[in-house]
């Protein structure tokens, strides 16, 4: 009498096999997670154009004080925005800065949204943030729809963005350098609006490309000030604290390390607002004082990392001090 099957199969699991002779595998599946929805990817393109017209605001003020041998030109800046609705064709000369600047701070995203994809780990697309400021935007961030499950996956995660925006940014920041213009007294805030800081990688271009002249007195192209702005954004981001880039590479390496930076950063910021002068490090300080009553989610698997990565940790604090500025706004 034949044997019958259930229905769509056409032959029966062997009985008699000897498992101990099959070779084991290491995954049987993986879950590719789905793709973010419509409605996130038309958000993620209205906040880009939003964020593109701010920019270009930003980039044609920049154009106008580098032509006039200026850091910043307040009066550009508030007459660039009646430019936006009254002759939009005029901002044309932003395209420098704002394209820098957001390809700069797309590819860090996109750092991010592949490296959660190899991961398995569903995510919104880029957000950007638009805002009527000197520089034209708060940044931009993606938003983790799953957990992260592993150290390993937790460093790549918190790592590829920085390494990617900043891969990006220095071929920016040469070209900015090779084309500034040398205006003694550039850094002298009763001759300036703003003083931008100086971190150690333009330091050291500086020195390279001009070595009779001092960093202070070197005005940036508009597509060096937009590497500037991305990587002073980089060095925000690998603060080793919370849930930024950096607190994801630090508790990747030590959880319990990871708590106690998170807990004392916020007062070293205080420390550097009150005696750098940059207000802007009582913000910091306060958004990483709340991030540590947010929910933190385990980490299942918390093998310690692979030499590989290791030293990849040590390329991204080597990043951070190269982009960290204790004072990078002055009189502002």
């Amino acid at each position: 009498m034949a044997t019958r099957f259930p229905e769509g199969t056409t032959q029966p699991l062997p009985v008699n096999i000897e498992w101990s002779t099959v070779p084991p595998v290491s995954r049987y599946y993986a879950i590719t997670p789905p793709s973010p929805s419509r409605k996130s990817l038309a958000l993620a393109g209205v906040l880009f154009l939003l964020t593109l017209c701010t920019c270009l605001v930003a980039g044609a003020q920049f154009s106008v004080a580098f032509a006039h041998n200026e850091s910043v030109s307040v009066d550009e800046f508030v007459r660039a925005f009646k430019l936006l609705y009254q002759h939009p064709a005029a901002l044309l000369s932003g395209l420098p800065f704002a394209i820098t600047l957001l390809t700069i701070l797309l590819a860090h995203e996109l750092g991010h949204f592949f490296a959660c994809r190899h991961h398995h780990i569903r995510t919104s697309y880029p957000f950007f943030v638009p805002a009527p400021t000197l520089i034209g935007t708060f940044g931009a961030f993606i938003l983790l729809r799953s957990p992260i499950r592993n150290t390993r996956a937790l460093f790549d995660v918190g790592a590829s963005g920085p390494f990617v925006g900043f891969l990006f940014a220095i071929p920016a920041l040469v070209y900015g350098v090779l084309n500034a213009r040398i205006v003694p007294g550039l850094a002298d805030p009763a001759n300036s609006d703003v003083v931008f800081g100086v971190p150690l990688i333009l330091q050291i271009l500086a020195r390279v490309f001009h070595p009779n002249v001092a960093v202070d007195f070197l005005l940036l192209h508009p597509v060096g000030r937009a590497a500037w702005v991305g990587l002073f954004a980089t060095s925000l981001n690998l603060l080793p604290a919370g849930q930024l880039d950096g607190g994801h590479i630090l508790r990747s390496l030590s959880a319990r390390t990871h708590r106690l930076v998170s807990t004392f950063l916020p007062a070293l910021l205080l420390f550097l607002g009150f005696f750098r002068h940059w207000t802007g490090w009582y913000i910091w300080a306060a958004l990483l004082f709340g991030l540590r009553f947010l929910r933190t989610a385990p980490i299942y698997d918390d093998t310690p990392l692979d030499p590989d990565r290791r030293f990849a940790a040590f390329l991204a604090l080597l990043i951070f001090l190269l982009c960290f500025m204790p004072a990078p706004i002055i009189n502002l």
